[in-house]
Formats: structure tokens, C-alpha cells, sequence
């Protein structure tokens, strides 16, 4: 381990400074380009890294944190960032990626104005807790390490203050508690609290509590793996624009840009009245109902049997007929449609972090002509787009929805073609 002053020169895809030492790159959390810092460098695996002793002369794109806890909270990376510089970097990254990791020439797509966050904060409409010495908190940064939360200014107005509230209403019954998953839609908000082990009295007369004086509008009790069913309280199931929502399951974290999100991936794919369409990863419907009232017929394959049964009550209610929804591995389902001989126009993806791989055999097996894959990780992304490549999908356009601001992460929708 020494100290070396470090002159930050780029940003990482995994949020860090990026400094060179004797040929070699040393990444450097909580730095800016352009900073000119004081840290201690060491080893770490193949990886050199530094931590900040000094910011001895800050970059342009660098400001204080808003939050107290920003550089130990695992929350919001990049919270010592402009808007303006995350924005610019995320795109780089993305951008990066795809060229060097996917082989997709930047020239080879257009690329679309990035889609800020109206608001710079108070965005999360989703969060999960953690106890952390009879209180409640986040992981902290780069660790499994918990920090201790009482307000977070990234959370919407209606969650902002409920980690230091929900820890106060829990009291005790909190060391039977492994985390609290909390929801936000339309002002309503739903907790979702998954035990240690079964359910107890407590767990119930605290939830019940929480209802009683309307601090929470349900509540999903979860007791741990295989100590019995869950139960619902009062009403944890939140509707917003015909999609339902509950605490314990997947939602996309920013309401107001998934808005923007969703219309931009249904026009992307371009589906129309004689087109089927397949949906792979389609969670509680939030891509599904758009592209089923554009498209003739949607496959919609979720694994998550919450996910999937809150987006079939969804199709009820709204009258959707066009739409048939099957439960289980995206990867093995694909695999199967292919194996059957299926046929689709249109495939819409929203993966997970780990990404879709064989999206490409799949797509051109089904005789697709149109993909769109929304991504939250580009290097994964990077790879399955050079997955399509290889089979004659080329790429059409890229663009960038700032979902997660004060963070480096980024959700991205690209879209192919192939003709033939």
C-alpha cells in the first residue's frame, strides 16, 4: 500500500475514476474526471485500487453530496456528479461498451437524445431495507456491510422519511426480520416484510398497526424459504395506468421515466395488427398491455409466479383477449418455441442484469424481424447484441433513460432489424 497523487482521467463502467500508474489503471470510487486527488493505492485481486485521502484539486463535473451518507451508502454512486456529467458519462459507457465489448460501431446505430429524470432526486418508488442495529438501512458501498438510514432524499416524498419510521413502528420484532421491501405508486404506499423464519404474533400486530394508522395502505408478510405461504394485509396491491404492482415483486424504480420508457420500446418494435409478438421477462405487465393493444397476439413469458398472476388479473380487467401468458424460464421457454416450430414478427426483451444469452439464436429460429431489448447492464447488453449481429440482426437505434440518476446505472433500449 502507498499514497500517490492520482489525476482522475475517465470514468469506468463500474462507476470508478479511472488514474494510470506505470501503465497500469487504478480505479478510484468517488472521484471525478479531472480531479486531482491524494490516495492510497493497493492491490486488489488483478485490480489496482485507491481509496481518497485528499481531493487536492477538484474536476469540473465535480459538487457535494446532497446526503450525509453518499460516500457510504451503496445507494447513490455518483451523487458527487453533476446531472450533466452523469449524463454524459452514462452514454459513454454505454457507447463504450457496445463498440468494445459487442462489436457494434458507434456509426452503425443513431443514437437518440438520453432521457433525463424530471427530478434529479426523490425519484425511487422502491427500495429494500435492512436491519442494521435495531434500525433499518441500505448495504453499504462495495460491501455487504449495512448503513444506517433514517431519510433518504432519493426515495419519492412518501418513502423519503419511512426507513427511521418503519424502524420506530418495528421496534423490537425487528431482529425476526431479514429485510422490508417498500413500494411506492400514485402516493399509496405498500411494505412488503420477509422474516428470518416463520411468521410471528409480532410481525402481524406491527403490519396491522402500520394499516390501522394509514402509514401504509397494505402490507405482504414473507416468511423465510419454506416456512409456509405469505399473507396479505389490508390491500399491498397498488394499480398505476392498468398495471399492478405489490411489494414483493420486480418494478421499475422511476414512474415517471418508466412512462417514457415503455412508449419508446412499444414504438421501437413497430408491431402492428397482423403482427404476433413474443414478450420474454415481462414481469407485472408493464410492456405487456401497450404492445398487446398494438399487435395482433403477445406471448408473455415471466418466471416470478407473483409477476405473472398480478399481470393476468391486470389483462382481466382491462378486457385484453389478444394476450396469453406463460410462467417459467425465459431461456428454456424461448428454447421450447423454437423446438415447437413457433413463428413471431416481434420480440421484446427486458432481461435481467445477467442479460439474455441465445437471444440471438432464438430471434433469428423464430423468424423475427424486429427485436427490442431493454437493458440495465451494458456489457451485457454489448453481448447479446453482438449475438444478434451474428445473425443478421443489425442494429437501428440506441437510447439511454436516466432511471436511476445520482447512480451510474442506466436503462437502455436498442432496437434491430432484419430483413428476409
Amino acid at each position: 500500500m502507498r499514497r500517490l497523487e492520482l489525476t482522475i482521467t475517465r470514468l469506468s463502467k463500474s462507476g470508478d475514476g479511472v488514474a494510470e500508474v506505470g501503465g497500469r489503471a487504478v480505479f478510484v470510487p468517488g472521484t471525478v474526471p479531472g480531479d486531482r486527488v491524494l490516495a492510497e493505492v493497493f492491490e486488489q485481486g488483478k485490480a489496482m485500487r485507491g481509496e481518497v485521502l485528499e481531493v487536492l484539486q477538484p474536476g469540473a463535473g465535480r459538487r457535494s453530496a446532497l446526503c450525509p451518507l453518499a460516500e457510504r451508502c451503496g445507494g447513490c454512486d455518483w451523487m458527487h456528479l453533476t446531472e450533466e456529467v452523469q449524463h454524459q458519462h452514462k452514454e459513454q459507457i454505454v457507447v463504450s461498451a457496445l463498440e468494445h465489448l459487442g462489436g457494434v460501431a458507434h456509426d452503425r446505430y443513431e443514437l437518440k437524445p438520453f432521457v433525463a429524470s424530471p427530478m434529479p432526486y426523490n425519484t425511487r418508488r422502491r427500495a429494500v431495507l435492512h436491519p442494521v442495529k435495531g434500525r433499518l438501512g441500505f448495504f453499504g458501498r462495495r460491501s455487504h456491510t449495512h448503513v444506517e438510514v433514517e431519510l433518504c432524499p432519493a426515495l419519492t416524498p412518501p418513502l423519503e422519511s419511512m426507513p427511521g419510521e418503519l424502524a420506530d413502528a418495528f421496534g423490537s420484532a425487528l431482529k425476526d426480520v431479514d429485510e422490508v421491501a417498500l413500494l411506492e405508486v400514485g402516493g399509496a404506499v405498500a411494505i412488503a416484510l420477509t422474516a428470518k423464519g416463520a411468521l410471528r404474533p409480532k410481525h402481524r400486530e406491527v403490519a396491522h398497526a402500520l394499516i390501522r394508522d394509514e402509514a401504509v395502505a397494505g402490507v405482504v408478510l414473507v416468511p423465510g424459504a419454506g416456512k409456509g405461504p405469505s399473507e396479505l394485509l389490508g390491500e399491498p396491491v397498488l394499480e398505476a395506468g392498468g398495471v399492478l404492482h405489490r411489494p414483493d415483486s420486480f418494478a421499475q424504480a422511476n414512474a415517471d421515466v418508466n412512462e417514457d420508457l415503455v412508449a419508446h420500446a412499444v414504438a421501437e418494435l413497430e408491431a402492428g395488427p397482423d403482427d404476433a409478438a413474443l414478450e420474454l421477462y415481462a414481469g407485472n405487465g408493464n410492456f405487456t398491455f401497450p404492445l398487446a393493444a398494438a399487435a395482433r397476439s403477445v406471448l408473455a413469458v415471466e418466471s416470478s409466479t407473483v409477476s405473472l398472476a398480478l399481470a393476468q388479473q391486470a389483462a382481466r380487467r382491462q378486457g385484453f383477449t389478444n394476450i396469453r401468458f406463460v410462467q417459467g424460464d425465459c431461456e428454456k421457454a424461448a428454447a421450447g418455441l423454437v423446438k415447437e416450430g413457433k413463428r413471431f414478427e416481434r420480440l421484446l426483451l427486458d432481461p435481467p442484469r445477467t442479460g439474455a444469452p441465445g437471444v440471438g439464436d432464438w430471434a433469428s429460429k423464430l423468424l423475427v424481424s424486429r427485436v427490442v431489448y431493454v437493458a440495465c447492464d451494458p456489457g451485457a447488453l454489448a453481448r447479446d447484441a453482438a449475438e444478434l449481429l451474428a445473425q443478421g440482426f443489425e442494429p437501428v437505434s440506441v437510447r439511454l433513460f436516466d432511471l436511476f440518476p445520482q447512480t451510474r446505472h442506466v436503462e437502455v433500449v436498442m432496437s434491430f432489424s432484419r430483413g428476409g
